[in-house]
């Protein structure tokens, strides 16, 4: 068995390990689309893969990206099996830990020089692990933010805001805690699309 911060550090380490493969890059270049990284916003998440035309290209990368965030928390749990002795740690606090990782991994991906995606997916993917019902409130905000103004980046942004304050009434202080700290690095890999907003300037859903 390991000591209580042994669980937490690996599951961190592991779910970084598989929140940081790009996919998107991956499949583009498996496809002969060449550097994603070269187009559009340069960014490796789906939105960007979809400017390349490929749509099925850009739904697959949606999927992987938000299941890694799910196996980054399954990673924990599945650390938090094999130190069951352990009285200080619980199953959601190991989980929460992976799944974190996986998002910052997703973020900052150390391969790519720390420059990752925006981290929608792989939050989504995150809380489906943590808490379903987060995932669906997430996504319901998304929606109706989106079908309201049509802004893509502004509907992520107030899920975001709403998800940690949802996560503190459904699991308490720990999932709170956890969901703000992604919210908040999710709005930080934002920072150009905030401007873009401010400015008059981002692109609209269809547009």
């Amino acid at each position: 068995m390991i000591g209580s911060g042994g669980p937490l550090l690996i599951a961190l380490g592991l779910g970084y390990l598989i929140g940081s493969v790009p996919f998107g890059l991956l499949l583009t270049k498996f496809a002969g689309l060449g550097d994603i990284r070269s187009i559009g916003s340069g960014n490796i998440g789906a939105t960007n893969v979809l400017r390349t035309g490929n749509k099925a290209l850009a739904a697959a990368t949606l999927l992987l990206d938000a299941l890694k965030g799910t196996a980054g928390v399954l990673a924990g749990v599945a650390l938090f099996a094999i130190n069951t002795s352990d009285a200080v740690l619980d199953v959601a606090t190991v989980g929460a830990a992976g799944g974190l990782g996986a998002f910052l991994g997703h973020l900052f991906p150390v391969w790519l020089g720390f420059k990752g995606g925006k981290g929608v997916a792989t939050y989504i993917g995150v809380l489906i692990g943590l808490a379903f019902k987060l995932a669906l409130i997430f996504c319901a905000v998304w929606l109706v933010v989106a079908i309201m103004t049509r802004y893509s980046s502004l509907s992520a942004l107030v899920a975001a805001a709403v998800v940690p304050i949802a996560a503190y009434l459904v699991g308490g202080p720990m999932l709170g805690a956890a969901t703000l700290l992604m919210s908040a690095l999710l709005v930080y890999k934002h920072d150009a699309n905030i401007k873009r907003l401010l400015a008059g300037e981002e692109s609209k859903i269809g547009g």
